[in-house]
C-alpha cells in the first residue's frame, strides 16, 4: 500500500468554507469519515475555533451554493443534506451528503474512478489550503489520476502534490508527519525564506504578512506551514532526550 498526498488551494470567492477559514485562521477542519460512490458522496467533518468562527463556518456548510469537494464551479443540480451533529463553545461536527449528478465530479470522485475502489481518504482544512490523503494500491495510476484532477480543478484553486510513499505500518495515519524525518519541501521553503529574511530575528525584521506577500502564498497557508515545520523539528530535537522529571510536592 502506498499513501498519496496533495493539497488543493482556494482562490477568494470560490469555496465558502476555505472564505471562513481564512477569515478565523486558527480554526481547522479534519474529516473523521469518509465514503464515495459512483452516484453520491458522504462525510463527517469536525471543526475546532472560536465559537463565531463555528457560527460562520456552520452557515458556509449551509451555503446553497455549497457542495462538499464538488469542483464544478457552476450550479451542477445536485441534492445536498446538511446536518450537525455535534457542537460546543469550540467544537462543530458535521454531517454532509450529496447525490451526483452529470456535470458533477469531486476529488474522491475521480480517485474512484482512476484510481479503482478500496481507497481510503483523510483529508485536512486551514486557511484555504486543503490537504487530502489517499490510501491506495501499489499498482494505482497515481499519474493519470493527477493529470485527471488538474484538468478538473480549473484556474480557481492551485494544486500542489506533497509525496507519494509507502504506508508505514508503525506510524499513525496522519498527513501532517514528515517523511523519514526530512521536512516536505513547502514546508522547508517557509522556514528557509523566515530564516532568510528575519522573521525569528529579536526583534523580526520581517513580519509574516510581508513574508506571504515575498512567497506570493496566503499568510494563512504560510503560518501553518511553519508552525508544522517547528513542530516536527521540536519533536525531532527533543527525541532522545529524557522525560522530565515531576517536581516534587512542596
Amino acid at each position: 500500500m502506498r499513501e498519496f498526498v496533495f493539497a488543493l488551494e482556494y482562490d477568494p470567492g470560490t469555496n465558502p468554507v476555505a472564505d471562513v477559514l481564512e477569515a478565523y485562521p486558527d480554526t481547522t477542519v479534519r474529516s473523521l469519515s469518509y465514503h464515495v460512490t459512483p452516484e453520491s458522496l458522504w462525510r463527517v467533518d469536525h471543526a475546532s475555533g472560536t465559537a463565531e468562527a463555528l457560527e460562520a463556518l456552520e452557515g458556509a456548510y449551509a451555503d446553497a451554493d455549497y457542495f462538499a469537494d464538488c469542483l464544478v464551479r457552476d450550479d451542477c443540480g445536485a441534492t445536498c443534506e446538511t446536518q450537525v451533529l455535534d457542537r460546543s463553545s469550540d467544537t462543530l461536527v458535521v454531517y454532509t451528503y450529496w447525490d451526483r449528478t452529470e456535470s458533477c465530479t469531486s476529488v474522491p470522485h475521480l480517485a474512484l474512478e482512476q484510481l479503482g475502489r478500496g481507497l481510503l481518504f483523510e483529508t485536512y482544512r486551514e486557511g484555504r489550503r486543503h490537504r487530502w490523503r489517499i490510501v491506495l494500491d501499489d499498482t494505482a495510476p497515481i499519474h493519470d489520476f493527477f493529470n485527471a484532477m488538474g484538468a478538473e480543478v480549473g484556474e480557481c484553486t492551485g494544486i500542489e502534490m506533497l509525496r507519494l510513499t509507502d504506508v508505514d505500518p508503525d506510524g499513525s495515519f496522519d498527513a501532517d508527519r514528515p517523511v523519514d524525518n526530512d521536512l516536505p519541501p513547502e514546508q522547508l521553503e517557509a522556514l528557509r525564506a523566515a530564516v532568510e529574511y528575519g522573521y525569528y530575528e529579536t526583534p523580526r525584521d520581517i513580519e509574516l504578512s510581508e513574508l506571504a506577500e515575498r512567497l506570493e502564498i496566503p499568510r494563512s497557508t504560510l503560518s501553518y506551514r511553519l508552525r508544522r515545520a517547528e513542530a516536527a523539528l521540536a519533536t525531532d530535537r527533543i527525541a532522545d532526550v529524557s522525560p522530565l522529571e515531576p517536581s516534587p510536592v512542596q
